[in-house]
């Protein structure tokens, strides 16, 4: 029989074995390395894209919020415009108000009495007055009572006052001046 050395043939065979595996080995890192390199440029890429689109809208949200500024000082001098409206619209109903307020105390007032002073604060209005006897504040208030353009007569106080051998009292009152129902809403 005859005897074949296959040592020197499994050497050959061995080192095509990790020549090949080497090579696929550098073959698989390459291809790793390119893989991740590409990852990476497409990570970079969307990230510098959103970085972009971020900054965009933060450029127009401070747009935004310059025309909600705007806007909120707009509303604000409308506001300020009505108010002054209202102010003005007040005053041009409410002008003869004094005067048939003056007529009416004028022609309610009873003999034996007057008045000190008429303070109005709106729609309400204070008197104070000196009356000879406190049976005149009661005609007073009826008076007031039955009046078209004052109402709600309500007495504060009533005093005495010493004035020598003259009885004389002082009053304070307040009283509603009535207002047509459109100007009350």
């Amino acid at each position: 029989m005859m005897r074949v050395n296959l040592l020197p043939h499994r050497e050959i065979r061995r080192k095509q074995q990790q020549q090949q595996f080497a090579l696929a080995l550098a073959l698989v890192a390459i291809v790793g390395a390119a893989l991740a390199y590409g990852v990476y440029f497409y990570l970079s890429e969307q990230y510098d894209d959103h970085v972009s689109r971020n900054k965009y809208l933060t450029e127009e949200i401070a747009k935004v919020d310059k025309e909600i500024a705007e806007i909120n000082r707009l509303k604000e001098q409308t506001a300020s415009l009505l108010a002054r409206k209202q102010v003005v619209e007040t005053l041009q109903s409410n002008r003869s108000e004094t005067v048939h307020l003056l007529d009416q105390l004028v022609r309610q007032l009873p003999d034996g009495m007057y008045l000190r002073s008429v303070k109005q604060q709106g729609a309400k209005v204070v008197i104070n007055g000196v009356t000879q006897s406190q049976a005149r504040v009661s005609t007073l208030m009826r008076n007031l009572e039955s009046s078209q353009k004052l109402g709600n007569p309500a007495l504060v106080e009533i005093k005495a006052l010493p004035q020598g051998t003259t009885r004389a009292n002082e009053f304070t009152m307040n009283v509603d001046i009535i207002r047509p129902k459109s100007e009350k809403g």
